[in-house]
Order: C-alpha cells, then sequence, then structure tokens
C-alpha cells in the first residue's frame, strides 16, 4: 500500500500557566502525525516528555526515521519492535489505528474488540501554587465532580485543606510528580486520609517503589512514572493500588490495552490519564475508560482552544469522540 505520512509540530496556547513540580509552561508543543493512503487519513498526537529523555526533535527524528517503512505500509504490530514505547511509537500507532478504522467503514472500539466508549467524569487539575492560590482555583472549580491537585515537597496537607474547604464536594486527587519523599508520605498520610483524598499519585521518585511495600495505604496509591507498559505491571503490584495508563508512556493504544488487561489481571485499578494536548490525543485513551476507577483526559479543557470536533463536556462528563476527530 503506497502512502503518504506528515509531520507537524504545533503549539497550543494554554488558558493560563500550567506548573507542576518539574516547573511551568504556557502553551502545550504537541507532533501531529498524519498517514493518508487510498483516499483517506488517519490522525494521530502525541506530546514529547523530557522527563523519559524525549523532546520535539528526537521524537520527529524518530518519526522521520520510520518514514519509508510506514509508507511502504508498515502495520502497527511491526510497528511495536520498530519503535520504543514512547511519544514517537504512540503518534504512529493512533493514526494507524484511525486510518484502518477509515479504510474498513468502522470504529477503532469494534477493531479493537472492546466496549464503546461511553461518556464519563474526567478529573480537572489545579496547578501547582500556594495554600491560598490553589484555594482560589478551587473555590472557582468547586462545581467540578473530581479535582487534581498539582503539588511539590512541601506544605501538602495545608494546600489540601485549603482546596477543601473550597471544594468540600469534589473528589480530590492528588499528583506529587515523585516529588516527595517516603517520610512526609507516611507523615502526610493520615491527614489526607482525613481530608477524604481518593488517590496519591506518584508520590515518590520512580525506582523508589520497594518502600512502599511497608507503607500502610490507608489511601490508594498510583503509579504514574513507575509504569510505563504491560512488562512493568508485575513489578508494581503489591506496592500500588491503581495504574495510570497513558498513551504517550505506553507508545499508543495498542500497548495501552495490553497494560489495562496486564492490571486488571494483577488485581489492580485502572486510572486513564494524559499529558496537555488536544482532543485528538483524548480520543483514544476513552477507549480505556471502561470500568476505570479514575480518568484524567481533561488536557483540552486547560487550552484556550480545542481541535475542531474536540470531545465536549457536560456536567463534568467527556463525551465519547465522533469520527470526524478520530477513530
Amino acid at each position: 500500500m503506497n502512502r503518504a505520512l506528515r509531520v507537524e509540530v504545533e503549539s497550543w496556547p494554554l488558558r493560563e500557566v500550567f506548573t507542576i513540580s518539574r516547573g511551568s509552561k504556557t502553551q502545550a508543543r504537541v507532533v501531529l502525525v498524519e498517514i493518508t493512503g487510498a483516499g483517506v487519513t488517519g490522525r494521530g498526537e502525541c506530546v514529547p516528555y523530557a522527563r523519559y529523555g524525549e523532546s520535539m526533535a528526537s521524537v520527529v527524528a524518530q518519526i522521520e526515521g520510520l518514514r519509508a517503512d510506514i509508507e511502504a505500509g508498515l502495520g502497527r504490530v511491526e510497528l511495536q519492535s520498530a519503535l520504543p514505547a514512547g511519544a514517537a511509537r504512540n503518534a504512529l500507532d493512533c493514526a494507524l489505528w484511525d486510518l484502518e478504522a477509515r479504510h474498513s467503514g468502522r470504529r477503532v472500539w469494534q477493531l479493537a474488540a472492546v466496549s464503546p466508549p461511553q461518556s464519563v467524569t474526567t478529573a480537572y487539575t489545579l496547578s501547582m501554587s500556594t495554600a491560598d492560590a490553589m484555594a482560589a482555583a478551587a473555590r472557582k472549580h468547586a462545581h467540578r465532580p473530581l479535582l487534581k491537585l498539582k503539588l511539590g515537597g512541601s506544605r501538602v496537607p495545608e494546600a489540601v485543606a485549603a482546596v477543601r474547604r473550597e471544594a468540600p464536594q469534589a473528589v480530590l486527587i492528588l499528583d506529587a510528580n515523585e516529588a516527595w519523599t517516603v517520610d512526609q508520605l507516611v507523615e502526610w498520610m493520615p491527614h489526607l486520609s482525613r481530608a477524604g483524598v481518593a488517590l496519591i499519585e506518584q508520590p515518590l521518585p520512580a525506582g523508589q517503589d520497594d518502600a512502599l511495600a511497608d507503607v500502610d495505604r490507608i489511601v490508594p496509591i498510583g503509579a504514574d512514572e513507575s509504569c510505563h507498559i504491560s512488562r512493568d505491571v508485575a513489578a508494581v503490584s503489591g506496592r500500588y493500588d491503581v495504574v495510570n495508563i497513558k498513551l504517550d508512556k505506553a507508545g499508543g493504544l495498542t500497548e495501552a490495552l495490553a497494560v489495562r488487561a496486564a492490571a486488571l489481571a494483577a488485581g489492580l485499578d485502572i486510572m486513564v490519564g494524559c499529558m496537555v494536548s488536544t482532543s485528538l490525543a483524548m480520543a483514544p485513551a476513552m477507549l480505556l475508560a471502561a470500568g476505570a476507577r479514575f480518568v484524567d483526559l481533561d488536557g483540552p479543557l486547560l487550552l484556550a482552544s480545542d481541535r475542531e470536533h474536540g470531545l465536549t463536556l457536560v456536567d463534568g462528563k467527556l463525551t465519547p469522540p465522533g469520527p470526524e476527530l478520530w477513530g
């Protein structure tokens, strides 16, 4: 099959500055991949992540390195061994799923033999800041059913208490992005439990997971940076309660479905997460959300504007994508 591959780096301004423990940004930079063949085009989107040694240049180079193979007809199965898990493979994998769906006239969920995606409640992320600033943000978004707090390695109970005062009904999940120590986790856990925190995501640096085996997890703990692909699930089982599946970590929907299956088989709950990106990156992740304990696909909500035919939010719930967007 003769195909044409197009790769483009895009910048999408954010509504406001977004801060986590590793830094701040004012725009989402994404890589768009389009694969055209037999009169139809499949699309995929990814976000290179410096934490995993990725950059815009390196991801574009990985994709361009496969140009000849992709244009000659490389399929999803061969792609899994042609590139390592990561953002580049994600964009290509999702574009190939979309292309296959458009060629076949079927939806991706049918091709993948999974349940059709349903509307799901998504978290809305509050950027890391002072307790007062996070309280003000919580007041503004108190109507949302699920709030995710980005937190660093200090004054965490104070920030959580301030948010809880302003959003008494919201379910709270915390994301430390590897910024805590095990002593801080143990010290803060009772305070966070009393505040009704439902999940602590990746409190310790990846590689320190063994320390969690001795922690009384009165608040469930989720693995993000510590679990990328299906082979990682066995290592986090018994130390974490939830696995956060992200397409950019897994290297696409194909491997993300395998991570989901492995996590469920190990008795772990599922969280579906995202990078800050457009609805095109969220659409494949919606296929992972069935039965997930937590869904965090708010990337487009943080943008000043989204792609045409983007996902819509009604009463805190994201609606499934139409075929005009993806799949």
